[in-house]
């Protein structure tokens, strides 16, 4: 028996520094909370105009379409150990801390994902201390 094939997530970004999402695909419903800019997010559904997104906690909410980007960043859930190269045996660069927006550089690959730090500083962290991908 084949099984269905699954369709990969599609993520976005924040793209202005505070963005509202609403309860509703609308400006006039209620404002739930902000994100700031950079913040990834998940695509459920797409309503042009309208974004409904998933959250890193899996919330969900609406968000308007015009302040949100294609270009792909993480959000760090523990803090994370960033190495020069893939591997857990070769010392840090430098350690991010839990709640850092960080820009994806490279598709996630045998358990790590190469990224970009806001300051320049770019590395390999462990895919299990980020959401996004």
């Amino acid at each position: 028996m084949l099984l269905p094939r699954l369709a990969a997530a599609e993520f976005r970004s924040v793209s202005v520094p505070k963005a509202i999402v609403y309860d509703t695909p609308s400006a006039q419903g209620k404002k739930v909370y902000l994100l700031g800019q950079g913040y990834p997010v998940e695509v459920i559904v797409n309503l042009a105009e309208w974004v409904k997104v998933r959250d890193q906690q899996g919330g969900l909410s609406w968000i308007d379409a015009k302040q949100l980007s294609p270009k792909r960043t993480l959000l760090t859930i523990a803090p994370a150990d960033m190495k020069q190269t893939p591997e857990a045996g070769v010392a840090s660069i430098c350690r991010i801390e839990k709640d850092v927006v960080v820009e994806l550089l490279e598709p996630a690959k045998n358990g790590w994902v190469k990224v970009k730090h806001k300051d320049g500083l770019a590395g390999f962290v462990q895919t299990s201390a980020v959401w996004g991908l």
